[in-house]
């Protein structure tokens, strides 16, 4: 059968064979055991679902044997034989090109160079998932296939619900990942829910497909710590960053530092996904001894080398070693994937990461222990570093939240409103009133050919727009147009395409209409083909989430979630091809609540009215939001806003003088 042919199949009426485990593949962790016996037959009974019942006696003891060895219900014996990876749009059959180009982005979140575990169809975090199973896909491949204008297909946390009368204004698709009761958010309700197949976490920008691979968090961390260094009044160049993670989002930081030009040191425990950071040329070195990995740091730092180098073991060894050595660190932070503590997201000192994996799995409650010995161990090396001058920042992954859960010593001896931790989240001190207070978020777009060349024809354009615009652009947000001008023009040197061919920098709500808006033409004139326009959750408006995007609201809103709602109820009427809202995202399930959005640009007038009416929403509303909390920069870009736009009416905060309050 022809690709296209397996796509309109859907699931199979003659069941494939099974699929023999690969044991190359970067495979997710065992789950560990929650369901009851009575529960793993409704487990059973809730897969089977999707099959015809003279299939059922075939399938239940495999999806069983599934269920007792991972903890989840993969059914790997429906995994595609076909390569999984972003063909050019043309390739994909169906009625609808906005379809086609959805097709295209879910099969870039499963490609096995950008999908962290590929044959668990989770994208990146450790557990943020695509579909829960294959059964999901081959089912929502083949709605999308058979789509018309006229139809909308509605996602339940992976499950494709259906296809639904509507119309071409609609959003193609509507994604809902992790919708739980709030009373049964907890991450046992989450765990059973997953494994019962009701469920799923769909991170930010796995389930609602999005992701382009680690470029797009390495844009938003090269910002980072380019603004990290500036805050302490320090050139990158010679100076040390200290990290750990290289999964998913956060193997894009040694990237990162390298582009920012400092020496980087990121420790990982997992030796696969080490050595595939290694050869997609996001690292530069590999240590795996400590005593190697010092007097290499020191050369480093004395000849003001650009380089990052990756240690093989436990975080908690770097901070502690480099602290005998009085080993200055100028920036440290942390992007383990500590919104998963307990599956995988962080590991232990004094295991190999078999040991680990063995321990999560059969001994859960011990391995929750020394996660967190392992995190008041880590925070205990951190602060002694941070009085020697270290600038620590929490990278929103929910280091702060577990560390101070486990006991460690974090919290803040004289806390103001919001600020109840030591170190700031990087959004209180950097990102919040630098970048999203002002508008500017991560944009992000994919040529939907597949041509190199369409995309460096898009860095062009978006490059040309940026710079005639910074001729014009008030004071305030000349530093984040300088950056992103830099960024977009280095872009092709830097080879950060995996994936599909796609770019991401930080833009205003000005900024992404025009950019998008020369796209549009050029599409219109038949330069480049199609655009699927969309950005990470991780926004000036898309998310609510008290520990990172809306860390530097001080107001008392920053636990309630009418942002998000709003975002994508916005979006999903002014223009979007799919909409997505989630419960959990990068710091955890019922930590936060986070939305997104995609729009295929294909040249025509339709799509130059949505763009400009949903992009300008799509930022507003965070700033408005930000503007009521009385940030100034927030004040300023919304007062800017009116100015351009005489239907836009804020509402403005009145600021209290504080010496009215001493009573």
């Amino acid at each position: 059968m022809t690709f296209q042919e397996q796509i309109l199949q859907g699931i199979p009426a003659v069941l494939p064979q099974p699929k023999a485990y690969e044991p190359q593949i970067n495979h997710a962790p065992k789950r560990k055991e929650i369901l009851t016996e009575e529960e793993k037959k409704l487990a059973l009974r809730n897969a089977l679902r999707y099959f015809e019942p003279q299939h059922h006696a075939t399938l239940i003891p495999e999806f069983k044997a599934e269920l007792e060895t991972y903890g989840r219900i993969y059914m790997y014996r429906f995994r595609p034989d076909y390569r999984m990876y972003a063909r050019p749009i043309s390739e994909y059959p169906g009625k609808c090109e906005q379809a086609k180009a959805i097709m295209l982005m879910i099969q870039n979140n499963l490609d096995y160079a950008v999908a962290q575990h590929p044959h668990e169809l989770i994208t990146y975090g450790g557990n943020g998932a695509v579909f829960q199973n294959w059964a999901q896909y081959l089912l929502t491949m083949k709605y999308l296939a058979e789509m018309t204008e006229e139809q909308t297909l509605v996602m339940y946390s992976g499950h494709p619900m259906g296809l639904f009368p509507s119309h071409p204004d609609a959003p193609r698709v509507v994604v809902t990942n992790g919708m739980v009761i709030p009373n049964y958010s907890k991450p046992d309700d989450w765990e059973k829910m997953n494994a019962l197949g009701v469920s799923q976490y769909g991170q930010m920008t796995a389930g609602s497909y999005m992701y382009i691979g680690p470029q797009g968090i390495v844009h938003g961390t090269t910002i980072t710590v380019l603004n990290g260094f500036r805050k302490i009044k320090k050139s990158p160049k010679g100076g040390l960053f200290v990290t750990s993670g290289l999964g998913g989002m956060s193997g894009a930081q040694p990237k990162a530092g390298n582009i920012a030009g400092c020496v980087t040191v990121c420790a990982e425990v997992n030796p696969k996904i080490t050595h595939i950071r290694h050869s997609q040329g996001w690292i530069n070195e590999i240590i795996e001894n400590i005593d190697e990995l010092v007097p290499r740091v020191k050369k480093a730092l004395a000849a003001q080398e650009v380089v990052s180098i990756a240690y093989l073991g436990n975080i908690v060894d770097v901070w502690e070693r480099f602290d005998q050595e009085n080993l200055h660190i100028d920036l440290g932070s942390d992007q383990t994937s500590l919104h998963n503590p307990w599956a995988g997201g962080y590991y232990p000192i004094g295991y190999t990461f078999e040991e680990s994996n063995e321990l999560m799995a059969n001994q859960p409650e011990k391995f929750k222990e020394e996660v967190q010995k392992t995190l008041r161990r880590h925070a205990a090396a951190i602060n002694k570093h941070t009085v020697k001058g270290t600038y620590f920042f929490d990278y929103g992954n929910a280091f702060l939240l577990e560390s101070s859960r486990a006991g460690a010593d974090v919290m803040n001896d004289h806390p103001t409103l919001g600020r109840e931790f030591k170190y700031p989240s990087y959004v209180q001190d950097i990102m919040g009133p630098m970048c999203f207070d002002y508008g500017f978020g991560p944009f992000r777009w994919v040529c939907a050919s597949g041509d190199p060349k369409d995309l460096a024809k898009t860095d062009q354009i978006a490059c040309e727009v940026l710079e005639e615009m910074m001729k014009t652009a008030p004071e305030e947000i000349q530093q984040q147009m300088a950056d992103n001008i830099q960024w977009i023009k280095g872009a092709q040197e830097n080879k950060l395409v995996v994936g599909s061919q796609a770019r991401i920098l930080y833009a205003d709500a000005e900024g992404r209409i025009k950019i998008a808006e020369a796209f549009n033409q050029a599409i219109a004139r038949g330069e480049i083909g199609y655009v699927i326009l969309g950005r990470d959750h991780h926004d000036v408006s898309g998310t609510d989430s008290p520990y990172r995007e809306t860390s530097n609201i001080y107001d008392g809103s920053r636990f309630t979630a009418d942002m998000a709602i709003h975002n994508v109820i916005g979006d999903s009427f002014r223009g979007a091809t799919w909409v997505s809202i989630h419960n959990g995202g990068g710091v955890g399930w019922g930590e936060v609540i986070n939305g997104g959005f995609g729009m295929v640009l294909d040249g025509s007038k339709a799509a130059s009215r949505r763009l400009e009416s949903m992009l300008f929403w799509d930022v507003n509303n965070g700033i408005s939001r930000r503007s009521w909390a009385r940030n100034e920069g927030a004040v300023f870009a919304i007062k800017r806003a009116m100015e351009t736009q005489p239907l836009l009416k804020v509402t403005i905060p009145n600021v209290v003088d504080d010496g009215l309050l001493d009573f």
